[in-house]
């Protein structure tokens, strides 16, 4: 099936989904997952589709944090000492993930993507998220410069979870940071600088594979899902840091109960 053969308000709604998922404790690509299958968008290019509006999210968070961006590479370079830690810090967060995407992502392709382990991990993660939100104690680092190494290091080790689709990988970055000492806040930005090598690295790898063989109206429709997560995840990053200072996580908790529920009564009598 050739792209040329969707229609654009799928990619345009997948685009959105992407967008305003990504960053979100709610797993992006659990609903890109059934989305895609429930507007029937699959086939050929559907995995370049899903990597360049993956790469439209990660190109939000970096609009959104440009002068961050820019003090850290700058600094690194000066070997200023706050941005050398502030790199450290990602790179730690970033490895574990990496070594665990590297050698066992066929296998998770294979085996874990599937819709009845979406709607599980789903309602698994709402309920961690509200027993965190009720247990965790008080936070002792309340800004992403006052990060350990070893903080950082749990947060890399709960993203590993996120390999498992609908685990979310903004709700283990999240939680790991949170159950770690790190304020709501602090946690939810440090997942979105966590996000640019991670997601980045993905894409690269993925965009190689799949770059050959996309007709000029793939990339039309490509070009629409990819403007459409870049606008809709730069204001949920702005929107979602603005939401943490006030609020807890819990109703993104309830969701994900409720939302995997709902899947799994839609599985069980064949309308998934």
């Amino acid at each position: 099936m050739m792209l040329t053969d969707w229609h654009p308000w799928q990619a345009l709604i997948l685009g959105i989904v992407e967008g305003i998922t990504e960053f979100l404790p709610v797993s992006s690509t659990g609903h890109l997952i059934l989305v895609a299958h429930w507007i029937g968008f699959d086939g050929r290019v559907s995995k370049p589709f899903e990597v360049v509006i993956q790469l439209g999210s990660i190109l939000a968070v970096i609009w959104a944090y440009l002068d961050r961006v820019i003090f850290a590479v700058r600094g690194v370079v000066q070997r200023d000492p706050v941005a050398l830690r502030f790199a450290r810090n990602v790179l730690l967060g970033f490895l574990p993930s990496a070594v665990v995407g590297f050698v066992f992502i066929d296998q998770i392709t294979r085996v874990l993507f599937d819709p009845r382990i979406v709607a599980g991990m789903l309602i698994i993660g709402g309920v961690v998220i509200i027993m965190i939100e009720r247990f965790v104690r008080a936070p002792v680092i309340s800004a992403t410069d006052d990060i350990g190494w070893r903080q950082a290091l749990a947060v890399g080790v709960a993203q590993c979870f996120a390999v498992i689709p609908g685990t979310s990988r903004s709700g283990a970055t999240i939680v790991g940071g949170m159950l770690s000492g790190l304020s709501r806040r602090t946690a939810t930005e440090f997942s979105f600088f966590l996000a640019i090598p991670t997601m980045l690295g993905a894409t690269t790898l993925d965009l190689w594979k799949y770059h050959t063989g996309l007709t000029f109206g793939d990339v039309l429709t490509i070009a629409v899902g990819f403007m459409a997560a870049f606008v809709s995840a730069l204001i949920v990053v702005r929107v979602l840091v603005r939401f943490v200072e006030r609020h807890t996580l819990a109703v993104f908790g309830w969701y994900r109960i409720l939302f995997g529920g709902l899947l799994m009564v839609l599985l069980f009598t064949g309308h998934g």
